[in-house]
């Protein structure tokens, strides 16, 4: 789909003001009862690189839940629409708009409200994870819905705070003679499908954000996006990298193994 607004270019506060007004749109016809059907809100962007941090000051990337909570919520609490307490709100930079997503006039985004009848079409529902840098305990790892949380981490089994043992499907050995694994935490990362969506995600764990170990991706046009809470996920694209601490580095990939 061709982004008939690329030549455009808005401030930050336009930007938000156009968001607010669709969404508000959108919203209204979900008065009452039927916003208890909304599983999620996503917000794809399609914009310049000179311009990506006007649209992300524009949802508050840097304030996880500020956007969700003080925008919309609000907006739908003065319309009285129900939003189920699961609802997701989620942003997606994007070289594409999904066919279902409303384009936005004015900006360079489109908007989705997902239900409990209509999701985003689904991608494939397995994917591969390769390790390309650092010694895991195989070299590929197929991944589907059905793994549930794919941990990822130093050792294959690990007590953690609270006397709990945490399972690493994807486990970097101890000890590799390259050095590789040093900075690769014990619970570093997690993948969960997300099927509102239909996708991979990939979060940073409590060992793989500052001020411990870092967790980076680098994305296939060479976009390096640094994870820095728990809390906000990456929406796994083809060819992404996902960067445990220095060295050690994971390829994810739809046909990867096939």
């Amino acid at each position: 789909m061709f982004n008939l607004f690329k030549e455009r270019t808005a401030d930050v506060k336009q930007i938000r003001h156009h968001l607010i007004q669709f969404i508000k749109e959108r919203l209204q016809g979900s008065e009452g009862g039927e916003g208890a059907n909304i599983t999620g809100i996503h917000i794809f962007i399609n914009c310049a690189d000179n311009e990506r941090h006007l649209y992300e000051a524009a949802v508050h990337t840097h304030v996880p839940g500020k956007f969700k909570n003080e925008e919309i919520q609000r907006m739908a609490d003065d319309y009285a629409i129900q939003l189920p307490g699961s609802w997701k709100f989620e942003v997606e930079f994007t070289d594409q708009f999904p066919p279902q997503a409303f384009p936005i006039k004015g900006i360079n985004a489109a908007l989705f409200v997902a239900t409990a009848k209509s999701n985003l079409t689904p991608k494939k529902t397995h994917a591969f994870i390769k390790i390309l840098n650092g010694q895991a305990e195989r070299e590929t790892y197929m991944i589907n819905p059905a793994n549930g949380k794919i941990n990822i981490g130093r050792e294959a089994k690990v007590q953690v705070e609270g006397g709990f043992v945490r399972l690493n499907s994807i486990a970097f050995v101890p000890g590799d003679a390259s050095g590789m694994n040093r900075s690769v935490s014990r619970q570093h990362a997690h993948i969960a499908w997300e099927p509102v969506t239909g996708s991979f995600m990939a979060f940073a764990d409590a060992g793989g954000i500052p001020p411990n170990n870092k967790t980076k991706i680098r994305t296939a046009e060479g976009q390096l996006i640094k994870m820095q809470a728990t809390e906000v996920g990456h929406r796994l694209e083809e060819g992404d990298q996902l960067i445990l601490g220095d060295a050690a580095v994971l390829a994810f990939s739809y046909f990867g193994g096939e």
